[in-house]
Order: structure tokens, then sequence, then C-alpha cells
């Protein structure tokens, strides 16, 4: 706590030394939109200067963080110099994101017509061929598009880790171990904050799969969370080997998540980040997450440029020394060590 400012600090000692390092994640702070450019990101940076005042007094050695401010808000980037902030890699997998504004009236015949008429066609096709999204959410109401999920959410989510944790192999991302991963979506589940959409193959003629659901197999996932006036993409992924054969998956995902955002009253979609990593821009025709960029775009999503990720040394050689520590502390964790 910073005055009348309360920031979620992520703190990690480092090992037999004392001191340690700190990481502000992202979210919501405040009633403006600092990432639109509203003029708010000075507040956002004052209130970051603070936060890392009470951390050094705390011990802490190096403070990290990546609210979302626009690239270009001046106000913000004079508060983050005066407090000896300098631009670091990425934290976060993307420093930007796309975004798809909502309209008022909710209308989703009105969206839908701003989709890319491929886009659409190959929603269309997915419904036609019986593709099922299946819907794991506390707050679960009742939804056209949607089907009720028959089992735990857990089984569903520790699913969805092995098909993310393939997807990142074939993209060359890593991941940690299923234990953080699945545990905080199931609590974040529980707590309503968080909604997963499955899509499975139907059943043949009413068919059910030993989980009481639609008896085919899982074509694709995305996790959602529930982020105040946005809906927000976190993850996704699909096996590549059922692309051919059902290539409207994704797209009939990423459509039913605009469908629940509206329902739910929510002004923007998240549909989560594509940039090219080290360069941190759109990606451009060849480069890796181009197709992905594409496919977010013919729903009609726009591109958020955003400050991106800054880090404060308060204490150099103990952050270097703990730094040290802890990768030796980790090569020898690798090597078998007791």
């Amino acid at each position: 706590m910073a005055g009348e400012v309360r920031a979620l600090a992520l703190v990690r000692p480092w090992p037999g030394l004392g001191g340690g390092s700190a990481y502000l994640p992202r979210g919501p702070v405040g009633p403006r939109m600092p990432w639109t450019g509203d003029g708010s990101g000075g507040a956002i940076g004052d209130a970051l200067a603070a936060a890392t005042r009470v951390l050094a007094a705390e011990g802490v050695d190096v403070v990290a963080a990546d609210p979302e401010v626009a690239e270009d808000d001046a106000g913000y980037r004079a508060a983050l110099a005066s407090a000896g902030y300098h631009q670091i890699e990425e934290i976060q997998p993307s420093r930007h994101r796309t975004a798809l504004a909502l309209p008022a009236d909710r209308d989703p015949e009105a969206v839908l017509a701003g989709v890319a008429k491929a886009t659409r066609q190959r929603i269309r096709r997915a419904e036609r061929d019986g593709v099922v999204v299946v819907r794991h959410d506390a707050r679960a109401t009742s939804l056209e598009g949607f089907v009720a999920s028959a089992e735990p959410g857990e089984a569903a989510l520790r699913r969805f880790y092995d098909l993310l944790r393939a997807t990142g192999d074939r993209r060359g991302f890593g991941l940690g171990g299923p234990g953080g991963f699945v545990a905080w979506w199931v609590r974040a589940l529980a707590a309503g904050h968080l909604v997963y959409l499955e899509a499975r193959e139907g059943g043949k003629g009413g068919e059910t799969g030993d989980d009481g659901g639609p008896g085919g197999a899982v074509l694709g996932g995305l996790v959602l969370y529930r982020h105040g006036r946005r809906l927000s993409t976190a993850h996704s992924a699909d096996p590549a080997d059922r692309r051919r054969e059902h290539p409207g998956t994704m797209h009939l995902l990423r459509w039913r998540a605009i469908q629940l955002a509206l329902a739910e009253g929510r002004t923007e979609m998240d549909l989560g980040g594509v940039d090219v990593a080290g360069a941190r821009r759109p990606p451009e025709q060849g480069e890796a997450t181009f197709g992905l960029y594409e496919h977010k775009r013919s729903f009609g999503a726009q591109w958020v440029g955003l400050a991106g990720a800054h880090e404060t040394v308060l204490r150099p050689w103990r952050y270097a020394a703990g730094r040290g520590l802890a990768r030796a502390t980790r090569l020898l964790g690798r090597g078998g060590g007791r």
C-alpha cells in the first residue's frame, strides 16, 4: 500500500542473502483507462513511484512493472524517469495487445456484420460441421451457442494445460509446470473471474463422452478473464493436426467469447497480443505471428500500443549478487542436487 493506492507486489527473496526482487503485475487500477491515452498515465506513474519507495524501505533491491498505459503517454514516462525506471524486455509474452470495441446496444448481429467475410464463413462452417463450445463458468447463465459443462472445471483445465504446453513446444515459448497454472485457473474459475471455452466435436447421434459432455475430440480452448469493463483473452491453444479438418474452430471460439462479452455488457473484447519478441511491433508478412495477427484483425480488432515493462534497480550490488545466487540455485536444482 502506498498512500491511498493499493497494488499487488510479487516479492521473491534472494536465496541466503536477504533482499529480493519485486514485480507489480498488470491490472486495472482506478476508474480511468490509461491504455487509451486518456491522460491518466501520469497518475499511474506516480502511484508506481510511491509503491517503489515502500518496497525499497522493505529491503527490495529491484522493482519491475508493466501496467497497461499507452506507449505515448508523456506523463507516465516522466513519472517513471523521475523514479529511476528504464525499459526492459517484456515479462509477459506480449507488450501490446489487440482489442475490439463493443457497442452499447449489445447487438451481436451488428458486430458480426463488421467481421471479415471469410471469418464469418469459417464460423458458420464450424457450426454446420457440428463443432460445439462447452462453457466452464461459475457464473453460467443460459446463452445461445454454448453447451453447459457436465464435468468439473479442473479436469477440463488440465486438458487445456496439455494443449497449451504442446502449442508452446510448437511455437517456441516455454511454460511452467501444471501445478501453478492449473491451481490458479481453478481458483479463478470458482471465483467467477475466469471462463474456459472448449471446442469439441459434437457426439454423433447425441452420444456423450466419459465426462458427460459432447462425445468428440477436443479441438481447441480459450481461457478468458473478466477484467471490469472488458473480457480479456489470457490463453488460447488448439491441436495443429486438426486444423485442416476443422479450419474454423478458433474463429468459432473467439466469436463465442465476443457473444459472451456482449451478453455481459462489456465495452471491450481483448483478443490478446501478437507482437514480435525483441522488436515489439505489429508482425509483418512472413513472420511467425503474422497469421495470428490477421486472424484477430479479421474480427475488427485494433492494435493497442502499450508502454511495456520497466525496471528500477535500487541496490545494484545486492541485485547482481542475488541474481547470480538465484541462477546458481536453479542450475543445482536441475542437476539433481539435494
